[in-house]
């Protein structure tokens, strides 16, 4: 018995070791776990933190059809909800990431006894919840293996935290709408958005199934560099998807053969449509904030706190007037490069070797590259040294971005070279800003050319001079004038000296109706109209028609020689098609937070100028400039430059349309100015430096530069339907008191002159 005794002994301690290692595990496990919760290791997320996680939220400005714009975002992410989410990507994350989801309360127990086992080794599998704790707030693994193991403690008492304040789908909706999935999208949403253009209720199981499957490690399995990994990837969640009775074997089979079928849309600051009007609205945001606090005191944050921009823009419309400025500028540009060809100061004319230096030194110090390596305290010898070394850059052209090597004085010269657009349209009625095309690209031109760039306007002013003409002398249309040269006396107006302008054509001779005179841009008539309402009378009907710009009172203006935007003189034109109702330009509709409260609604500012007689005498005038004047080319099939190089204008627009060109001296500026009964449209075009430009009339007037644009837009209006831009007439005042009809008038003026010839025979 004492020999079974001593036999035994030996195994009895065993077993006792074995069971106090257990136990003590368990109390130690306990102890790690009590104290992580009383804070010992570090603090724990309040019950308020996790009631409310951390989040940054992408602000959104959205266009007046439902479609997002673009995102202002430290993390470009937008929450969506649990219903927005198709069931074939719950099930593939489910499948794929934490198959016992539904049956555990934030701890898996076998993924836990796996994690212990292969701790230190790499292994260990997270449920969703843990990864969701992870993401919220531990942020980063730590690479010590105690700090870790104490950092995995939190995550599994926050997970518990997190599945007692939270429904299991509550939770699934935060995990996606928190994972970066790289290409700045953060969140579900921004994924489906960007990867397929999409919204995540629409997307496909095999798109659901990239996207899971990039969960794992969206860095690695990015679809863009390494598209046979991610599909490898995608095809392992198909087979979780087949192992947990989601889709069947053949289903799985059939699956994995598929493409990937990326639809890339970035949505970075200088990606996607409205690009310079989303700078408008950041810079109008950063005002509103100011003037509009939270109720607890704190400022707004557009970067992170899931504003709702609501904006007059329409996608539909917005993309047709960037295309139609891309189409035309890509051709109007490579016209332009042959011209220089000839050139000995390109891209500049009209000036020599010394002011083209000016040129470039001046536009030098206007760059980033100096005002840095000023703040630095270098000198400007060491900072005009810098520009002339050659260094690898990346640099705009029509063709796409230049991978290339020159130096940044160069460069400079090189983008000296492109011609500048504008384009503006606006709903006549309603003010609303219908679509804002600031410039060419973004991304290497940032300058706005809609609100901020002022230019020459050339003979788009002319119209305000007839339109107060018509006003205080109650002429007509069908007046004529003499087409004679005019002069104005030094003295009168403060003129230093005679001011006696020229016709563009130097074409003189005969009487001219007011309609022709106008349609034609005749200078000498206009400046005959100038003098007899004066200068001053002008300017105020300018500034009546919202014109904010300082305006001198002096003879010149005419003929447009001031400086203006395309916002203020869109607007202002359009005060003739809303029937003498000037209404400012509206671009912000409402601003919503993120719970959708409306935080503030804006309402059109309006003001009457002109009688509604006035206004339609003014766009009947210029109505003229598209039947038989400068804006001819919007009804004829096309035609050529002079040197033989087809126009191609095959617009063939038969419908009513008020509009004005406009080319400045030397061909620096072309505008064209049109209308219809419901939809106003203004562009300018011309290069960064008035000495940029074309050296002939044919191709540098504002119906070959601006003109086009507008054609193209306006076509691509009329083809879509659902926007309803009207072909109809301009509305005709009834009572209408003065005489536009200038056939009628010619037979009255016919008999008028017989009934004199009879009173002299008589």
């Amino acid at each position: 018995m004492a020999a079974e005794k001593k036999k035994k002994t030996p195994v009895s301690k065993f077993t006792k070791w074995i069971w106090y290692t257990f136990f003590g595990g368990i109390v130690f496990l306990i102890l790690i776990f009590l104290l992580a919760s009383f804070g010992f290791f570090g603090k724990l997320p309040t019950f308020e933190e996790l009631e409310n996680p951390e989040s940054n939220l992408a602000t959104e400005v959205i266009s007046s059809d439902g479609k997002t714009l673009g995102k202002y975002y430290r993390e470009n992410r937008t929450p969506v909800k649990f219903k927005d989410l198709p069931d074939n990507l719950i099930k593939a994350l489910v499948a794929t990431e934490d198959e016992r989801y539904y049956e555990h309360s934030g701890i898996d127990g076998r993924g836990l006894l796996r994690a212990v086992a292969k701790f230190g080794q790499g292994g260990g599998a997270s449920t969703i919840t843990q990864q969701l704790s992870k993401m919220l707030f531990t942020k980063k693994a730590s690479g010590n293996i105690f700090k870790r193991l104490i950092q995995k403690v939190k995550e599994w008492i926050i997970s518990i935290r997190l599945e007692r304040q939270y429904t299991k789908n509550e939770i699934l909706t935060m995990y996606f709408n928190k994972y970066d999935f790289g290409h700045n999208a953060v969140g579900i949403r921004s994924a489906a958005r960007i990867h397929f253009g999409k919204e995540p209720k629409d997307l496909s199981i095999e798109e659901s199934a990239m996207l899971v499957g990039m969960l794992k490690n969206s860095s690695l399995y990015n679809p863009v560099r390494r598209p046979e990994l991610v599909k490898e990837r995608r095809n392992v969640v198909f087979k979780q998807m087949e192992r947990n009775e989601f889709i069947t074997e053949a289903e799985k089979d059939s699956l994995q053969q598929l493409p990937l079928h990326l639809d890339m849309h970035l949505e970075g600051h200088s990606d996607g449509i409205a690009t310079y009007f989303r700078e408008y609205v950041r810079d109008f945001m950063k005002s509103w904030i100011k003037k509009n606090p939270k109720p607890d005191g704190s400022q707004y944050n557009i970067y992170r706190d899931g504003l709702k921009i609501f904006v007059t823009i329409d996608s539909r419309m917005q993309k047709y007037a960037e295309e139609a400025v891309d189409e035309h500028m890509r051709n109007l540009q490579n016209i332009f490069f042959k011209v220089q060809k000839k050139n000995k100061t390109a891209p500049f004319y009209d000036i020599e070797e010394d002011q083209v230096a000016r040129t470039m030194k001046l536009a030098m110090k206007r760059s980033n590259r100096w005002k840095k390596m000023k703040r630095k305290g270098k000198s400007e010898d060491e900072i005009i040294a810098s520009f002339k070394k050659e260094r690898p850059m990346r640099v705009f052209s029509w063709k796409g971005e230049i991978d290339t090597v020159m130096t940044p004085y160069d460069s400079i010269r090189y983008y000296k070279y492109f011609l500048q657009a504008g384009m503006m349209s606006l709903e006549v009625e309603t003010g609303h800003v219908k679509a804002w095309v600031g410039g060419i690209n973004y991304k290497h031109f940032q300058y706005d050319h809609v609100k901020q760039g002022k230019r020459q306007v050339g003979s788009t002013f002319k119209p305000f001079v007839y339109a107060t003409a018509i006003n205080q002398l109650h002429l007509s249309p069908c007046d004529e004038f003499p087409n004679t040269p005019y002069t104005i006396p030094a003295g009168k107006y403060d003129l230093a000296e005679d001011w006696t302008p020229k016709n563009a054509s130097n074409k003189y001779g005969g009487m001219k109706t007011l309609k022709d005179a106008l349609a034609n841009s005749v200078n000498v008539i206009t400046a005959n109209l100038i003098d007899q309402v004066g200068p001053l009378n002008v300017v105020k009907l300018a500034h009546n028609l919202g014109i904010t710009s300082d305006i001198p009172a002096v003879p010149s203006i005419a003929l447009g020689t001031i400086d203006l935007s395309l916002f203020e003189m869109l607007a202002a034109l359009n005060t003739f098609a809303n029937k003498g109702m000037y209404i400012k330009p509206m671009m912000i509709l409402r601003i919503e937070d993120k719970n959708g409260t409306v935080l503030e609604e804006f309402s059109p500012e309006t003001k009457e100028v002109l009688s509604e007689e006035i206004a339609y005498v003014a766009i009947n005038l210029m109505e003229g400039v598209t039947r038989s004047g400068s804006g001819i080319r919007l009804r004829t099939t096309g035609g050529r430059y002079p040197d033989g190089v087809a126009t191609g204008y095959p617009y063939k627009f038969k419908n009513p349309i008020a509009g004005k060109t406009g080319t400045t001296q030397n061909q620096s500026d072309g505008w064209f100015m049109g209308m219809v009964p419901n939809l106003a449209s203004g562009v300018w075009v011309g290069g960064e430096d008035r000495s940029v430009h074309f050296p002939d009339l044919g191709h540098g007037q504002g119906a070959s530069m601006a003109l086009p644009i507008w054609a193209l837009y306006m076509q691509k209006c009329y083809a879509d339907k659902s926007l309803d831009i009207s072909t109809a007439e301009f509305e005709k005042p009834r009572n209408l008191s003065i005489e536009i009809d200038c056939k009628e008038k010619e037979k009255e003026k016919e008999k008028k002159d017989e009934k004199k010839e009879e009173e002299l025979d008589f």
